[in-house]
């Protein structure tokens, strides 16, 4: 075969072909036949393909090595002619119950690439799922799971059917594949299959409570996400999952519980006949959360949604429980008498008159008394009983945040006991009790016994409250009790209608040609055509019909990306048209010679920098004059770190007996080739931004003086999607701040923050903070942003 391949070698060896026939005929051993399969395959394929439609029959009894061969040769013919796939899919389906889970798999994909009949998709699905429940290697499962993902985009009303099959991939341990499972499933769900979907997943949920796995918090939240996601597609289903999800208010895992609690409360709004089981249940509940976030929205739904007379006085008697007795420190007689007797002196401690229950800052209990009279103990914090309350532990800690949210769900609860109760002496105990409440923990705040004092934020929340409650206008009561749910109505509105885009932004849009050829099925003869064959067709020409197989072809785009590597007084012209195709960069290169003379050895020398690597040596090749040629270059990337490829033209002429160079422009790979716009929730984008090391700070200088333009130009500029909502953005106030994300075809992640400020002299200052797990992308976008920040263009 090396012999023959040589430029020379069909003068050498002129009876190759006809010997290895003979010999592939003969021949036992599984690995020289498909070695003389493979010559025939290279160089006399249609000997090869003689070979397999003679042997149709036998082909699943070859081998496995063979049988990727054949697969091979397949898709090569099919290719170059697709009018003759038909016979060679019989084949290819014949292959589907081969031994090998190799062969099975690159069947699976072969028929993918040549097929679009939906008897051909399903049998690839099948086959997919088969091997997702078959293999124990992870990496296999991805990559499979890339598939079925491939499958969902332009097949979907098939794979809806499969939904099942795919869910039983979560049996695996692994958070990748679940995560990756629940992604394709949420995305296939449609009213026929959600009941079965969200059984399956609240199953799931069960499972993680047994604490068996070391990661069954983070499976749990993904879960829960997962429910929340179907609930908001389909209402309907909500009344069985958010009662369960309720469980989960006091879990350990704080990610959890607050996935929940955002779930309940939009739940709560967008199902309104769930409004009274969620409240009793929350209220019932409530004593178990100990994370200060979700107590934080578990309050603010018992402010905005407890309407009736025994909801409001279930609510502020569950508020009441959960802060314990009054005060949250206490002063003894003796020191009360000290600090009297010297209050020109700095007084640094508390004393405790008696032995009683003490709660730390660390939440710990501790029992202190009096060393004497006149000595002076530790300050420490006292409660009014031993079973101290969640919110009370978390106040003595110092979250004073928390506090400030507690007065507001307080108030709010007056001020609706107010309407809803006819009688005022319960209103006005009501009251007090709230203002009592607020005046403890302004005290607390203000006392020497925490380490850090009540912020001046959350001091100034309480004190509102308080004004408030001691004289309330109906303004103010409007406000308070309806303004606040149009606010979240409006949120939730918004955030509809950023999925709807996004999902229309996903819709393949494409157009066909007004003289595109249109076949007709209905005119076709189908003799000889198996059913397969006639689903084929149909497929094809759907196709045709709505541009699908020529959505790639934008002679605009294309025009765009050629590049002028040398000069037009250069004896040589060359210009290259760079396609980037994730993993892969091809570069057509078009040689054009403009001289009277015959360039020999001409050589296309190309040389890289960065995470670029050349896949083929460059060949010589002879041009004639003013004549052209077209020589292709494929590159591997590796990372998104911004490449250069850089080069030149060697060639000989018979005139001159040295070689000549001429030095080719450098092609810089953009890093914009490899990113693309992605969403996240700003819980997600919060945590990477923790967890990322690599940043890069560029500081703003742009003429643009108007604070959304600028972010625009960022965003056009760097590719990426906005995730900060346009009501956040909206109004004149001279500072902006707004979060970016993007993704890159490698998986990784691109977060980027915009904050800048409106001057005097009307120009922009500020910074644009990039972050990124990796060093390269970090740098690129930076780089990138400093190079389009200054102006429009």
């Amino acid at each position: 075969m090396s012999i023959y391949k040589l430029p020379q070698g069909e003068q050498l060896l002129v009876d190759a072909p006809d010997m290895i026939e003979k010999v592939l005929s003969t021949e036992q051993d599984q690995s020289a036949k498909r070695n003389a399969f493979l010559m025939l395959f290279t160089c006399a394929q249609d000997r090869a393909i003689n070979y397999l439609l003679t042997h149709v029959d036998r082909v699943s009894e070859w081998g496995e090595s063979l049988q990727m061969v054949v697969l091979e040769l397949i898709r090569k013919v099919c290719r170059t002619n697709r009018g003759e796939k038909g016979k060679y899919i019989k084949i290819i389906i014949s292959l589907l119950n081969a031994t090998s889970t190799a062969v099975i798999y690159e069947c699976a994909s072969t028929l993918v690439s040549l097929s679009s009949a939906p008897t051909a998709i399903r049998a690839a699905a099948n086959t997919y799922c088969q091997l997702l429940l078959s293999q124990s290697d992870n990496n296999v499962k991805l990559i499979v799971l890339d598939r079925l993902n491939e499958l969902k985009s332009s097949h979907r009303d098939i794979m809806v059917d499969m939904i099942m099959d795919v869910l039983r991939a979560l049996s695996s341990p692994n958070l990748d594949i679940r995560r990756k499972t629940i992604d394709i499933v949420l995305e296939l769900i449609t009213p026929r299959n959600i009941n079965e979907v969200v059984l399956t997943l609240k199953k799931e949920v069960v499972k993680t409570q047994s604490g068996e796995l070391e990661k069954n918090g983070e499976y749990r939240q993904m879960l829960i996400q997962a429910i929340h996601s179907c609930a908001i597609k389909f209402p309907e289903v909500a009344s069985t999952v958010v009662h369960l999800l309720m469980d989960f208010l006091g879990d350990s895992n704080v990610g959890s519980a607050v996935d929940v609690v955002v779930f309940v409360r939009e739940i709560i709004e967008t199902n309104p006949k769930l409004r009274v089981s969620i409240i009793t249940r929350l209220l019932d509940t409530f004593y178990q959360i100990r994370a200060a976030r979700v107590c934080s929205g578990a309050l603010w739904i018992i402010g905005e949604y407890c309407l009736s007379l025994s909801e409001v006085g279930s609510g502020i008697a569950t508020i009441k429980q959960c802060l314990g007795e009054l005060p949250f420190y206490s002063v003894s007689e003796e020191e009360e008498a000290t600090d009297s007797s010297k209050k020109d002196q700095q007084v640094n401690s508390i004393t405790i008159s008696s032995k009683r229950p003490a709660i730390l800052a660390d939440g710990t209990y501790a029992t202190q008394s009096a060393a004497s009279e006149n000595a002076f103990s530790l300050p420490t914090l006292v409660q009014g009983s031993l079973a101290s309350g969640n919110l009370r532990s978390l106040l003595l800690t110092g979250d004073f945040f928390l506090g400030a949210v507690v007065a507001y769900t307080l108030t709010k609860l007056v001020l609706r006991l107010e309407e809803v109760q006819p009688s005022k002496v319960e209103v006005n105990r009501a009251s007090t009790q709230a203002l009592l409440i607020m005046v403890s923990m302004l005290q607390l705040g203000q006392s020497p016994v925490l380490p850090h004092p009540i912020d001046s934020d959350s001091y100034d929340r309480i004190v509102l409250c308080i004004r408030l409650l001691c004289n309330t206008g109906d303004e103010i009561r409007k406000i308070w009790l309806q303004s606040c749910r149009l606010s979240f109505v409006k949120m939730l509105s918004e955030k509809q209608l950023r999925e709807i885009e996004e999902l229309k932004a996903k819709a393949q849009i494409s157009h066909a040609q007004p003289d595109d050829l249109i076949d007709f099925y209905h005119l076709k003869s189908r003799k000889g055509m198996s059913q397969l064959e006639l689903e084929d067709e149909v497929q094809d020409d759907l196709k045709r019909a709505t541009g699908e197989f020529v959505k790639d072809g934008d002679d605009a785009n294309k025009l765009n990306r050629i590049l002028q590597l040398t000069g037009f007084s250069d004896p040589v012209y060359a210009e290259a048209y760079v396609t980037v195709h994730h993993y892969d960069i091809v570069l057509d290169v078009t040689v054009i010679n403009r001289t009277k003379d015959t360039l020999q050895n001409l050589c296309l020398e190309l040389a890289t920098m960065g995470d670029l690597k050349l896949v083929e040596r460059p060949q010589n090749y002879t041009l004639a004059p003013e004549s052209s040629k077209q020589i292709k270059a494929n590159i591997k990337v590796s990372s998104t770190e911004t490449g250069v490829i850089f080069g030149n033209i060697v060639y000989e002429t018979s005139n001159v007996h040295e070689r000549t160079v001429v030095v080719l422009n450098d092609i810089h790979i953009d890093i914009m080739d490899y990113i693309s716009p992605a969403v996240c929730s700003d819980a997600a984008f919060r945590t990477m931004w923790a967890e990322f090391e690599w940043e890069n700070k560029v500081a703003v200088n742009t003429v643009i003086q108007d604070e959304k333009e600028f972010l625009d130009h960022v965003i056009k500029s760097t590719n990426m999607k906005c995730l900060t909502a346009p009501s956040a953005l909206d109004g004149e106030c001279g500072f902006l701040a707004a979060n970016l994300y993007a993704k890159s075809v490698f998986g990784e992640d691109a977060l980027v923050n915009v904050s800048i400020e409106k001057q005097a002299d009307g120009k922009l200052s500020g910074y644009i903070r990039i972050r990124s797990k990796t060093q390269g992308i970090a740098l690129s976008l930076g780089d990138k942003i400093t190079l389009k920040q200054k102006g429009a263009s």
